[in-house]
């Protein structure tokens, strides 16, 4: 299997995850939801994503992890072709529910085919170009679906998706792969290793990911609502396009090593980027666009060095199996991102945009406290 082929599967996995975010506000006249409602679509497309890895995990000792992919692969095609063919929000709520649990299926089997053919440099530039594969398949995928709603309708999106998922998952079944089933080790108990999470304070870097995540997808899952609604944006194309400043930002996290260098270590960077962070949300009251979109941008961008330097810190400094800390990683990641792109939704419906942020800067500020504790008992 060429690599290029896995990171086209990677880019429109992710087309499928990130596609309905722009165009919340048109589902939600379609089918007359309030913004909250609407942003639900989301929740229970993540909500499977803060636990299915795992279970993926243990599955992938015994089935090969392209057969999984293909298998992924064809069932997203499926479930994207009918959700434009869903009667009432109740069925899109099922079909997104379905895909939230086939999500973490083709990224976890992409993952794994990445750890068992690569070794050595080979295996840092696979995963770097994996990384920004999902990254320019979260752009894109909100792009694109932004756009085709503006000159087409909203539904063509994803039949189009459809076909594109059909035609990887068919490719997959030319695929000559070598199959390591049977050669992988047997995962340590999972009771044995859990207390060794909780040591040396790891636990308050993965609640600060917890906090970063519920603030992204807070605010990207209610921008264009925000934008319609504070700045009059009335064009679904012109929302979309104000993601770029998401993929502007996402371009810092190629520097996270240079930055920590510069920083004198992961935890000052940590401390410094959530003080951004911060800042970065503060700016977003503003009324004037052209601030709150350099907001934006510096707020991604603080967001992919979160990721990039915590992940990293915590494969460094965790005593349990790398397995199992980035397991753990990913469920505090998408948890936040599951009440993340519901609660504050709740918030931002009843009381507007200023207490919408009031409540991000909050689990901002506390996040930050919490990388600030870490580094003091790394400290002593």
């Amino acid at each position: 299997m060429k690599f290029i082929h896995l990171l086209l599967c990677s880019v429109f996995t992710f087309f499928v995850l990130y596609g309905p975010q722009p165009i919340l506000p048109l589902l939600a006249k379609s089918y007359q939801l309030t913004s909250a409602e609407a942003g639900l679509l989301m929740t229970v497309t993540m909500l499977p994503l803060a636990i299915a890895p795992l279970v993926y995990g243990y599955l992938l000792l015994r089935v090969n992890s392209l057969s999984l992919l293909k298998v992924a692969l064809l069932l997203l095609a499926i479930s994207s072709a009918l959700l434009p063919l869903a009667q009432s929000f109740q069925q899109l709520l099922v079909i997104r529910f379905l895909q939230g649990l086939l999500l973490p299926a083709a990224l976890t089997a992409m993952t794994s085919y990445i750890g068992e053919h690569y070794r050595y440099s080979y295996l840092s530039k696979a995963v770097t170009s994996y990384i920004l594969s999902t990254i320019a398949g979260g752009f894109l995928g909100r792009v694109v679906s932004a756009s085709i709603s503006e000159y087409t309708y909203w539904q063509l999106y994803f039949y189009l998706l459809a076909i594109v998922l059909l035609l990887l998952s068919l490719s997959l079944a030319k695929a000559k792969v070598r199959d390591y089933v049977g050669q992988r080790k047997e995962p340590a108990s999972l009771k044995e290793n859990l207390h060794k999470v909780a040591k040396g304070g790891t636990l308050y870097v993965y609640s600060a990911v917890f906090g970063m995540f519920f603030c992204f997808t807070a605010l990207l899952n209610y921008l264009p609502f925000i934008l319609q609604n504070d700045y009059h944006f009335t064009s679904s194309k012109d929302i979309g396009l104000v993601y770029s400043g998401y993929l502007i930002g996402a371009c810092f996290s190629l520097f996270s090593t240079r930055l920590q260098n510069i920083a004198k270590g992961k935890i000052n960077l940590l401390v410094i980027t959530f003080a951004i962070y911060a800042l970065s949300i503060s700016s977003l009251f503003s009324v004037q666009f052209t601030l709150f979109f350099i907001g934006f941008t510096v707020f991604c961008a603080a967001m992919f060095v979160i990721h990039a330097s915590a992940s990293a810190l915590l494969n460094q400094v965790s005593r349990a199996p790398s397995s199992l800390t980035n397991g753990i990683y990913v469920s505090f990641y998408y948890c936040g991102g599951t009440l993340g792109s519901f609660l504050p939704g709740l918030i931002y419906q009843h009381f507007g945009k200023n207490a919408f942020l009031l409540t991000l800067l909050l689990v901002c500020i506390i996040s930050g406290l919490l990388v600030t504790q870490f580094k003091r008992l790394q400290v002593n």
